[in-house]
């Protein structure tokens, strides 16, 4: 046999040749048939605890109003910073933040003081301040962590407390001559610090007759009994015998409380009329198009209730109740501090990375979290206190995310959700889906509208652990 005839039977020998069908196939029979339908699936939707978990209070007339104890507590903000390359500037507004600063609104004097701030930059371990030496100048922290050392009551080294991006100490240097430093003032990490002193301050006082006048004002400035939250003290008398003379008090009011608007997210949705007629069966299209809106409004509510600067609980928490991290990650003892900030605690809410990094920070402890039963679930949880995910908890590009701890409910002067129920063509509470006719090109539209606002009560009704690494395995 020649070579080439042996090519040609492998050839042969190797083509499989396909059997002719002998059944109808699948693809051609689907077309008889017919298919089983999910509803329309969506990721964006999530297990949206906040909203579930939140008392909702009923607000008619669209505002909700909170009165409160009339509170002396001032200059207790945070400075904001503008950076051009490695040059820091303080906002000059922002001046106003310090106490004695505090309603003072002369431009040309508060731009002329952000001027005269001297950068500095400290390395972690270095000390800006030294306990008991005089206080001249006032710090203000545009990056980094600075911890608050003292002596504990056993003569062994404390901190204090811990100092983050937009705080200041030192304030109050710029009205008491004779001021020192309460403790000493250490970078826990590398830092950017501008300093303001008080000769320069003085120095601008001789020529602006506006920043003397306010100076004099806010040494001259009486001091108010107060409690330790800030607010007027009640004269009170016990434990006396006899015809003691028993004081008189009265309890004074915020003479301007914060009112909450109901804020609103809305959309219009849009159906065209052919697909409503002729496309509902086996599933209203209409109603399809509908639920999966709402899902993405009642997310988008949940983020502007975190997340909103006018009432969101990152914005609305006081920076009394703001808290950093120990060690940069969140540990056992960073969530006793924030616990230890209020009572009647109700809940934790934490972004799933942040849940994750605590879970591993209790594994290197050797310690198991506990777990509770809510509304069915399995929830991890500390001191009893549930751990609710959050993924609307904005985690930065460096890794930090923040920790949420709240007291719930206006019994408990808690943090509270506001809405309003029985408004028209409403739907769930609070939301309406209204009619909006049909255009020429036959296109159905509905108003879809939600409204919504949250309230802190009282400022130790939230607290917050900012900064929280997430990212950090050891």
């Amino acid at each position: 046999m020649s070579v080439g005839s042996v090519g040609s039977v492998g050839d042969e020998i190797g083509s499989e040749q396909v059997p002719p069908q002998q059944s109808l196939g699948t693809a051609a029979a689907r077309n008889l048939a017919t298919t089983t339908k999910s509803v329309p699936q969506m990721q964006e939707i999530t297990s949206r605890w906040l909203l579930r978990m939140l008392p909702w209070v009923q607000v008619q007339g669209g505002t909700y109003r909170v009165n409160r104890r009339l509170s002396y507590a001032v200059g207790d903000g945070r400075l904001t910073f503008v950076q051009t390359g490695e040059q820091v500037d303080v906002v000059p507004g922002e001046l106003t933040e310090l106490p004695a600063l505090r309603g003072y609104d002369d431009e040309e004097a508060l731009a002329e003081l952000a001027g005269r701030c001297r950068q500095q930059t400290y390395e972690a371990g270095q000390i800006i301040a030294v306990a008991g030496e005089q206080a001249d100048r006032v710090h203000l922290l545009a990056h980094g962590k600075v911890e608050q050392v003292g002596t504990g009551p056993y003569g062994d080294e404390a901190v204090l407390g811990v100092l983050a991006d937009g705080a200041y100490f030192g304030d109050r240097a710029l009205i008491e001559p004779d001021a020192t430093w309460d403790c000493t003032a250490r970078a826990a990490t590398a830092c950017v610090v501008l300093e303001l002193s008080r000769s320069d301050v003085l120095n601008l006082a001789e020529r602006a007759g506006s920043l003397a006048e306010q100076l004099a004002r806010m040494a001259s400035v009486p001091h108010q009994r107060t409690n330790k939250y800030g607010e007027k003290a009640i004269d009170l008398s016990a434990g006396h015998v006899g015809e003691a003379r028993v004081p008189h008090t009265y309890v004074d009011y915020e003479p301007l409380p914060r009112e909450y608007e109901l804020s609103v997210a809305q959309t219009v949705l849009k159906v065209h009329s052919r697909v409503a007629d002729l496309y509902n069966q086996p599933m209203n299209q209409t109603e399809q198009q509908l639920r999966l809106t709402v899902e993405a409004l009642r997310e988008r509510q949940e983020y502007e209730l975190i997340n909103n600067r006018e009432f969101g609980l990152l914005s609305n928490c006081d920076y009394g109740q703001r808290i950093q991290p120990s060690d940069g990650v969140p540990s056992p003892d960073d969530l006793d501090e924030l616990l230890s900030r209020r009572r009647g605690n109700k809940l934790f809410l934490a972004h799933p990375r942040a849940i994750a990094a605590f879970g591993r920070e209790c594994n290197r402890r050797g310690l198991v979290p506990d777990m509770v039963e809510v509304a069915g679930h399995q929830i991890p949880a500390w001191r009893g206190v549930p751990i609710f995910p959050c993924n609307k908890i904005p985690v930065s590009d460096a890794r930090t995310t923040s920790i949420i701890c709240m007291r719930t409910g206006e019994a408990d002067q808690g943090v509270i959700g506001l809405h309003q129920t029985g408004i028209p063509d409403e739907i769930e509470p609070s939301l309406s889906v209204r009619f909006m006719g049909i255009n020429e090109q036959a296109i159905i539209s509905y108003l879809v509208t939600a409204y919504y606002s949250a309230a802190v009560l009282v400022p130790d009704a939230l607290g917050v652990l900012e900064n929280v690494e997430i990212s950090r395995w050891r």
